[in-house]
């Protein structure tokens, strides 16, 4: 069912995003990612070759479009055609509102909201080609607010609104798009180092055989929003 399929992810290099793409690798899917810096993409993509040697990396910064359709130009050279797309880019910078700088709200916004549009955008033409899948990463955050969050509640809730609106204008197309916003995941996130004291986390292979299976649903059934918790948080 999935082989010789492909995959582009976004933010790829590290935590969901490259765990994402090991999960995929191993299950026979060829995979290209994206990451800001050239090192860290190189890095990765030597990483992810020890389960596949179906991988590329290529370097895009989701915040601009233009960067976002050569990634996918790259992906179809490389592969030949683009079957499943996972926007998961993302960054959070957690103050009180009258302490969050414009800057640093524009940022939030413009990576975790406009760049999974300018993901869809550059990718949206193969998609329909493939009647491919088109899943983005949210957060629980995207439904729970919580203080120091505003910038980064704004930008998940707005994720989960547009991939469910996405969800009903691409269904015609027979693309389908999954919501996904886990809680608490092992990364090095908002300058965690992920260690011992994580275990009880979400972790990035969990995200990665989550996006499996829903890529492996009989494709009359579209799971559209899922909420992707650990079972006994720490206390």
């Amino acid at each position: 069912m999935l082989e010789n399929k492909v995959a582009y992810i976004t933010g790829g290099t590290k935590g969901i995003g490259f765990g994402i793409a090991k999960i995929l690798l191993e299950n026979g899917i060829s995979v290209a990612f994206s990451g800001r810096k050239k090192e860290d993409v190189e890095k990765a993509e030597q990483e992810l070759k020890q389960y596949s040697q179906n991988v590329l990396g290529v370097i895009s910064d989701v915040k601009l479009l233009a960067n976002e359709e050569e990634a996918v130009k790259q992906a179809v050279e490389k592969f030949g055609r683009l079957d499943f797309v996972i926007a998961n880019a993302g960054l959070g910078i957690f103050k009180p509102v009258d302490e969050l700088s414009a800057e640093e709200w524009n940022d939030m916004i413009e990576t975790n909201l406009t760049g999974v549009f300018y993901t869809l955008k550059a990718s949206v033409d193969e998609l329909k080609k493939s009647e491919g899948y088109y899943i983005t990463i949210s957060s629980l955050a995207g439904t729970n607010f919580f203080e120091n969050g505003t910038g980064y509640n704004a930008s998940k809730f707005g994720v989960v609104g547009f991939t469910q609106a996405a969800m009903v204008d691409l269904r015609k197309y027979n693309i389908k798009s999954t919501v996904i916003m886990p809680g608490s995941v092992a990364t090095n996130f908002n300058g965690n180092i992920p260690s011992e004291k994580d275990e009880w986390k979400i972790q990035p292979d969990d995200m990665g055989n989550l996006v499996l299976d829903i890529l492996k649903m009989n494709p009359r059934v579209l799971p559209s929003k899922i909420e992707f918790r650990a079972t006994k948080p720490a206390k």
